[in-house]
């Protein structure tokens, strides 16, 4: 009987195969293939049911609304322009001008040319840079 029982588990043992486990990531992040990133990021939007408070669109607007906004946008951006062309010309000159409460300084550098924009009544600033 324990000869049996030897033989039988040497017989079973000798017909079982193993193989070497080996892990391959899916992520491209932690070394996949980077076809899967569509497929990830596709999936993870497809999971998530949370919405931006601060994304900025505005659903609550009618289409009139909107488009008067859009009307409004359109009329200043015309306006704007008509009054740098009137005031600065064809091209930017280099100077110092005053529009209301807004306060341009245009120069050239090494850079390109600058132009500085000064809100007066708030006090907020940028600067725009035109690389040569």
């Amino acid at each position: 009987m324990k000869k049996l029982l030897v033989t039988l588990i040497f017989f079973i043992g000798y017909f079982c195969v193993g193989q070497q486990l080996s892990y391959r990531p899916i992520n491209p992040a932690f070394g996949g293939d980077t076809f899967n990133y569509n497929w990830l990021l596709n999936s993870a939007n497809a999971q998530n049911s949370f919405t931006d408070p601060d994304s900025g669109l505005n659903n609550d607007e009618s289409e009139l609304e909107q488009f008067s906004e859009n009307l409004n946008r359109q009329i200043l951006s015309q306006l704007s322009r008509t009054l740098f062309s009137t005031q600065l010309g064809d091209s930017l000159e280099e100077g110092t001008f005053s529009f209301g409460s807004l306060s341009l300084e245009i120069f050239d550098s090494a850079e390109g040319l600058v132009v500085n924009i000064l809100d007066t009544a708030t006090g907020e600033q940028t600067q725009i840079i035109v690389p040569n």
